[in-house]
């Protein structure tokens, strides 16, 4: 995969792509990050990218030709288009379903914002306008960066455990079931029995029941629509009734 990032502060990067599991992605071959300052395609002599909002109002606005220029940049001699994304707290909520999808991409460019806002003609390059939650943040480089760690994790031969990221909370629809490790009681609190068994139907039957009551107690707008089975929903029957 290839993943271009336009920036006007590429220097927020370099602690993340170049740490922990992106970095062994790159260094794997797997993906290749480009930071792209778009500030280097301003046409006029003070490099600016923005400025003041036509109609008045608080703020300055990116500039479209910085930035239409730095994608025709990237896009030259590409076959095939690929997904633009816009970061931008109008867009549609990112989730664990887009992470999936946006993984099977063979390249990737995402626009980060600055300012007030961008000038509505930037919008009309993006495919993609995705906001990472309902909150404002100073910039799009931090929304990318979840974005892009989300979606790294996902290639193939990125994790060493490839179930992994299939059994992670939300990939399933449900949240992920507790973990435990050595040792087997660590000042009075003890790993449940079943998972000490070695029996793995058991196991799994546990873990099942374990994300679904998560869920159904943290979660329970994630249940809505979510196709239960009539063992699960034996589960949540007992549960609601214990709840009164």
């Amino acid at each position: 995969m290839k993943i271009d990032i336009l920036t006007l502060f590429p220097e927020m990067f370099e602690g993340v792509l170049g740490s922990s599991i992106l970095k062994k992605a790159e260094e794997k071959g797997i993906v290749h990050y480009h930071l792209v300052n778009f500030r280097e395609y301003s046409d006029n002599k003070h490099k600016t990218v923005d400025d003041y909002p036509y109609g008045g109002g608080a703020g300055m606005v990116l500039k479209p030709q910085p930035v239409f220029d730095a994608i025709e940049d990237r896009l030259e001699g590409s076959e095939k288009k690929p997904r633009i994304i816009l970061l931008c707290p109008q867009g549609e909520t990112y989730t664990q379903q887009k992470a999936e999808a946006f993984a099977e991409e063979e390249h990737l460019i995402f626009i980060c914002g600055h300012y007030e806002g961008y000038d509505e003609r930037i919008r009309t390059l993006v495919t993609d306008e995705i906001s990472i939650g309902d909150y404002v943040l100073t910039g799009g480089e931090l929304g990318a960066m979840v974005m892009i760690d989300s979606i790294v994790r996902l290639l193939p031969g990125v994790l060493g455990n490839e179930t992994s990221p299939v059994t992670d909370s939300f990939s399933t629809g449900l949240l992920e079931h507790p973990h435990y490790t050595r040792p087997a009681d660590f000042r009075g609190m003890k790993v449940p029995d079943v998972l000490l068994s070695g029996n793995h139907r058991l196991i799994e039957e546990w873990r099942e029941k374990e994300s679904l009551y998560r869920t159904y107690t943290r979660r329970p707008d994630l249940l809505r629509g979510y196709p239960l089975s009539e063992k699960q929903k034996a589960w949540l029957k007992e549960w609601e009734e214990k709840r009164g």
